[in-house]
């Protein structure tokens, strides 16, 4: 077995506990939820252990030039998705809110769907520009604070459908049904702020190392192609928030918008500007 049929499974375990989180919210079964939560955990047993054999296979293929697994579009989103279940699985240790299953593992299942159906996995030899370690620290502490990101648009969602069900409900009574289920908004609203707490200053350490990698492999710091340009957008939107919440007090629904921009706007920063613009990063879309 090779690492893409490991990918093949991680991708089946996903949408297994994708759907089992949904199921969970329409039948209220708390074991559905359990069952849910078992298959992210294996999920992410197999994700890690098909991680390590796609690195060993880089040294079968390609010898002493072997890498990380973490060198191009492919790759860099299977790695997005084992980061956004590392932080869920932190999160669910942490607050035991299971209805945030089946607003947070969707992103990963989604992220390996496509890179399972549409990108190029094949294991190439690295293009000079990414020859240097600066590229494994500034992708995985990129990747993390990504993931963090997605964590937190997640619990953004469920806060506004919460909060907005709550205020057309009469009087103080907690919001039944479904939503039920969800946790309180107070505790969604900690999560979204600890999850840009978590994810901002990765960010920071991601936007530093590759400005390292940057001198290392053209020569500048800082040259403003489009990707770096969005990454200071993207710190610029979340240093607004914390800004605003230490600040201002800044919660709630104003937050939650808050957060669900700036993880819209780091969708286009890894994903539109590899994709859309050309810049000293274009080898991230292939």
């Amino acid at each position: 077995m090779d690492s893409t049929q490991l990918f093949n499974l991680v991708t089946i375990a996903y949408f297994a506990s994708m759907v089992l989180f949904i199921a969970y919210l329409a039948t209220r079964n708390g074991k559905v939820a359990i069952g849910g939560n078992i298959l992210a955990y294996i999920g992410l047993l197999v994700h890690t252990a098909a991680l390590g054999l796609r690195w060993y296979e880089s040294y079968q293929l390609l010898g002493a030039d072997g890498r990380a697994p973490l060198s191009n579009l492919y790759e860099s989103v299977v790695f997005f998705a084992w980061s956004i279940i590392v932080v869920y699985i932190l999160i669910d240790w942490k607050y035991k809110q299971k209805a945030i299953g089946a607003f947070v593992v969707p992103f990963a299942f989604l992220g390996m769907t496509w890179a399972q159906l549409n990108l190029n996995d094949a294991i190439d030899p690295l293009v000079p520009a990414l020859q240097s370690n600066w590229l494994t620290y500034h992708v995985i502490t990129c990747f993390l604070g990504y993931a963090a990101f997605a964590v937190a648009c997640g619990v953004s969602i469920m806060y506004l459908i919460k909060a907005g069900k709550e205020d057309k409900s009469e009087g103080d009574s907690p919001a039944g049904g479904i939503l039920g289920l969800f946790p309180s908004t107070k505790i969604l609203d900690d999560i979204n702020y600890k999850s840009i707490m978590i994810g901002f200053p990765l960010l920071s350490l991601g936007i530093i190392t590759g400005a390292a990698w940057a001198n290392y492999a053209w020569g500048t710091y800082w040259s403003w192609d489009p990707k770096e340009t969005w990454s200071l957008i993207v710190w610029f939107i979340y240093a607004a928030f914390l800004h605003a919440r230490f600040t201002r007090g800044w919660a709630g629904k104003r937050a939650a918008i808050l957060s669900i921009v700036g993880f819209a706007a780091t969708i286009f920063c890894y994903l539109g500007v590899n994709l859309v613009l050309s810049g000293l990063h274009s080898y991230g879309g292939s």
